[in-house]
């Protein structure tokens, strides 16, 4: 088993650079910052690893990639030990993803069939259940939360992704209006908030938030994004997620409602991903290393970073219209 490396980075809107016990930290006074404590991968030569989601007790799960590009899922747990690969009994591709993990213990995620498609499933004590939507030919399930409500995507039959929210097992579909895809990836504990991201008709990917109403925001996209991305969120209505900019750079990205952000670099990479973040402000995410190698990460966030304020918001007047397209569900 690879031991995890671990290093303490603060990425700051003012920077300092001073040297501190062979390595450096970059900081700014009376300022909130985002800072790794450790990186990590599945172990085995030439996994990319990808985590998704963390627990309040800092159980990560995720997706990693092995040099013949077969996809499992695994669960990464707060003494850094790892589980065997995820992977669905039906799955006879080579294709699992763990996308979401709930403080009980529960894994959500889905496989692929030979035809192309998604299912979903759920693991919780080493027993799978397996998910559609009903009248769906390929779902996907991205969270899940302690009450056991989910989020994700399907498609009914017609190519068309639209994304979902089960709660007490009432499912409710919704789109962005003008979108040809929306993915629903997250929902918290209160059930006020859903985070995701849509594709417009330009081929062009933003972050959105459905709010307790069902009322949809969007588009999310900081000042230079040329791609949004929202995947996790936690209590205090922090979100994470990644932009890309007009060079081609991902930056990781930290996000209040309803327009506040924070930019995150991993030094030295030009691919930064934030995934996850419970209430403790504990993060999990990925940077892409100058070898193309993909490496998770752990950080945390101290006291308040200073946010910028996003682009002007809309606001959905149909959050049930439909949405056209489909696409690989980013991750």
């Amino acid at each position: 088993m690879k031991k995890p490396k671990h290093i303490v980075i603060s990425i700051l809107a003012v920077l300092f650079v001073f040297p501190v016990m062979g390595t450096f930290a970059l900081q700014a006074a009376d300022s909130g910052s985002i800072e790794v404590i450790t990186t990590f991968d599945y172990p085995g030569t030439g996994n990319s690893t990808e985590p998704q989601k963390i627990t309040e007790k800092g159980d990560i799960v995720g997706i990693y990639i092995d040099s013949s590009g077969v996809s499992r899922g695994f669960v990464r747990f707060s003494d850094g030990s790892f589980s065997a690969p995820i992977v669905d009994p039906n799955d006879t591709v080579g294709f699992t993803e763990a996308r979401g993990i709930n403080n009980p213990g529960t894994v959500v995620g889905d496989y692929a069939t030979p035809d192309g498609n998604n299912h979903g499933f759920f693991l919780l004590g080493g027993t799978f259940t397996e998910y559609d939507v009903p009248g769906a030919v390929s779902t996907t399930v991205f969270g899940i939360n302690d009450a056991a409500d989910f989020t994700g995507g399907f498609d009914p039959g017609s190519g068309i992704f639209q994304g979902y929210v089960n709660v007490h097992g009432t499912l409710m579909s919704f789109s962005v209006p003008g979108a040809v895809l929306t993915l629903a990836y997250d929902i918290d504990n209160s059930k006020k908030l859903v985070v995701g991201y849509y594709i417009d008709s330009l081929g062009i990917l933003h972050g959105y938030y459905r709010d307790a109403n069902a009322a949809l925001h969007f588009p999310v996209d900081p000042s230079g994004s040329v791609e949004t991305i929202l995947f996790g969120l936690n209590e205090k209505n922090w979100v994470v997620g990644r932009y890309a900019d007009s060079s081609g750079v991902n930056h990781g990205l930290f996000f209040v409602p309803p327009n506040q952000f924070f930019t995150f670099d991993y030094p030295g990479s030009t691919f930064t991903s934030l995934n996850g973040i419970n209430s403790e402000g504990t993060i999990c995410g990925r940077y892409v290393d100058a070898s193309g190698i993909v490496h998770g990460f752990i950080a945390r966030v101290r006291g308040t970073p200073p946010t910028k304020e996003a682009g002007t918001e809309m606001k959905a007047l149909n959050p049930s219209s439909s949405a056209r397209g489909g696409a690989m569900p980013a991750r």
